[in-house]
């Protein structure tokens, strides 16, 4: 990532060390990872610990230390979800991306994560791409879906 852009979201928060969290959200955002390169920077300018920004970006889910595709592929695995079948829709989504769920494709297209409940149990099975939810999904309707994604 270029460091200009990480010194323009750093500045946007007027280097205030209490915006770290949200600093590390919005490279996130834009780069999909935060390499280490990147929190040493982030480190130098507010003035904390590389081991503290470690700390805080292995800690919390939404930050990946490792490089992901650019699109995020979530199933849900919760109660609702599984009894709906959606292992059936996993095993799809790998035929199709080839990829097993902690994984990111050679292309850096896609990364797959299963999680255990998206929050929307009615309208189960459930597979979300980059934060847009697809409900009552089929292995059939995947392949459909997957494709506005290439």
């Amino acid at each position: 990532m270029d460091i200009t852009k990480i010194d323009r979201i750093i500045d946007k928060h007027q280097g205030e060390a209490s915006a770290l969290i949200q600093i590390l959200l919005e490279i996130q955002s834009e780069n999909n990872w935060l390499p280490k390169e990147v929190l040493k920077r982030i480190g130098e300018r507010l003035q904390v610990p590389l081991s503290q920004i470690q700390h805080i970006a292995t800690f919390y889910k939404a930050f990946s230390m490792v490089p992901k595709g650019r699109h995020q592929v979530h199933i849900c695995m919760g109660t609702a979800c599984h009894v709906r079948g959606a292992a059936r829709v996993l095993d799809k989504v790998q035929d199709l991306i080839g990829i097993k769920p902690g994984e990111t494709d050679q292309e850096m297209k896609f990364s797959l994560e299963t999680v255990n409940c998206l929050g929307c149990c009615a309208l189960g099975p459930v597979m979300e791409i980059d934060g847009k939810t697809h409900g009552k999904i089929s292995p059939a309707k995947t392949s459909d879906v997957i494709k506005n994604y290439d």
